[in-house]
């Protein structure tokens, strides 16, 4: 007779929760993970440089350069097993006067340090040979062949499917409310009820502290500290090939320029702590401040290309390190996962599931299976792939998306993944983040959205309930008139 309903509760759904609950389904677990918003990846997770990081500016010994570097080793398998997209396109850190060149080295010994492999140290011409568009100010770079590019949201949506395929529960739409002690286990109030369970692991991100204080009796401070970015278009793809970083100064690694994964180029972000870790506004003095200094290391950034900006928060901890474990009795903290957030979560999750499974004696599942598939993606592939794709399943031939070339067939594929709302589509398929953010297909995806949901076209929502996009119909609105 079960004592609880499961062994593990996951509270957040971002890239460290999801990591965590599919690297905990190979083990022989009833696993929970629960996220406040109505779909994983809708915090941090979905607003970030989509760095993977190489390793090399992580305090030696702390758990983020231990973290960061077996990460980013990890990543490429994972990607290939999660059929998601990441190019180890390389990365540069620039020094921008001679002046800085002990500081650039230093970092290079660092990443030696943190076993960071694929570093050198190049000269300004030498970074220029390999980067154009480098300013004549660039005096040197550090040079790391092992970082990377990555889809956060793809990865994070893969993470929480293959969870799902192998045994664990993602339940959205259930934020928790109230932890108390319960045996040798813990009750989760959430906002639809009571749940038991041996185990709890606080990867909530910028809720994190919060939950903290429910299991513990210290204080644990994350601190909302906002990034604003520029998305160009794919036509400004090009621009650089690697992930141009400038010296890491107070606030982190500082504005970066860096191709995406899907052939567009970002520069940001900025560093402000801020109170409300909902403010994700973007303000003019941020913006005009990630162009200022963005063109200094890289000249001749096409900012008329600009086709959207965003901000993201990041979970900031006091203590300055990734907190990375138990901190009561069966409740493990994931929390302060700011940057490298992102390449850290493999190795993160991987850390917490071994430690978590070893406690509670479970053996490894010898039925677990790594593989999942991607969407079919129509505009990718061959001509005879796509036609045969297209004749089992005309849907795959009804463009949606003209931007990004999204078909029906992929929204619903979505859907039937997990998608709830404009935003749960946009970040698995891409509809809506092309050159005219949405202006042609939003009234199609949210059609497509309330007729396989069995909902009304006014119920559909950009992202949480209440985010409606429309309030009625004409007809509707001509009979209160009258």
């Amino acid at each position: 007779m079960r004592t609880f309903d499961y062994d593990v509760i996951i509270a957040g759904g971002g890239v460290t929760g999801c990591a965590i609950a599919r690297e905990l389904s190979r083990y022989a677990l009833d696993i929970c993970l629960l996220e406040r918003e109505e779909d994983v990846c809708s915090g941090t997770s979905k607003a970030n440089s989509a760095i993977v990081h190489a390793g090399f500016d992580a305090a030696p010994g702390s758990m983020k350069a231990q973290m960061n570097v077996a990460g980013s080793r990890l990543m490429p398998d994972l990607a290939r097993e999660l059929d998601v997209p990441f190019r180890q396109n390389g990365s540069m850190v620039l020094c921008l006067s001679p002046d800085d060149r002990p500081a650039l080295e230093a970092l290079y010994r660092r990443g030696l340090t943190n076993g960071v492999e694929g570093l050198s140290l190049l000269t300004g011409e030498e970074a220029r040979a390999l980067e154009p568009h480098l300013t004549q100010a660039v005096a040197g770079a550090l040079l790391a062949s092992s970082g990377g590019i990555v889809c956060p949201f793809e990865l994070t949506a893969a993470l929480a499917e293959n969870a799902r395929a192998n045994g664990a529960e993602v339940r959205c739409l259930e934020p928790v409310e109230a932890l108390e002690r319960r045996g040798e286990g813990w009750t989760v109030t959430t906002g639809r009820g009571a749940l038991t369970s041996r185990w709890v692991v606080n990867a909530a991100g910028l809720a994190a502290g919060r939950i903290h204080g429910m299991a513990c009796p210290d204080h644990l401070e994350i601190i909302p500290r906002r990034g604003e970015y520029l998305l160009l278009d794919k036509s400004a793809g090009s621009h650089v090939t690697r992930t141009i970083f400038q010296l890491p100064g107070r606030y982190g690694k500082g504005v970066l320029v860096t191709p995406t994964v899907h052939g567009n180029l970002l520069a940001g972000p900025t560093a402000e702590d801020i109170a409300d870790g909902a403010d994700t506004a973007t303000t003019a003095a941020g913006l005009a401040l990630v162009r200022e200094r963005a063109a200094l290391g890289v000249a001749d950034i096409p900012f008329g290309a600009v086709i959207t900006s965003f901000a993201g928060n990041r979970a900031h901890s006091s203590r300055g390190d990734f907190l990375l474990s138990e901190t009561a009795p069966g409740f493990f903290d994931a929390a302060g996962i700011e940057s490298p957030g992102l390449s850290a979560a493999p190795a993160i999750g991987r850390y917490v599931a071994e430690r978590i499974a070893s406690a509670l004696g479970a053996a490894l599942r010898p039925d677990f299976d790594p593989i999942r598939r991607a969407i079919p993606r129509p505009a990718q592939m061959p001509d005879r792939e796509r036609a045969a794709l297209i004749r089992e399943d005309p849907r795959y031939g009804d463009i949606v998306c003209r931007c990004e070339q999204v078909s029906e067939g992929e929204i619903l594929e979505a859907i039937r993944r997990g998608a709830r709302s404009l935003d749960g589509v946009k970040r698995r398929v891409r509809a809506g983040m092309g050159r005219c953010q949405g202006g042609f297909c939003t009234p199609r995806v949210l059609e497509i959205l309330a007729r396989e949901l069995g909902i009304s076209p006014d119920e559909v929502c950009k992202n949480r309930p209440g985010s409606k996009l429309l309030t009625g119909t004409m007809g509707e609105a001509d009979h209160e008139n009258h």
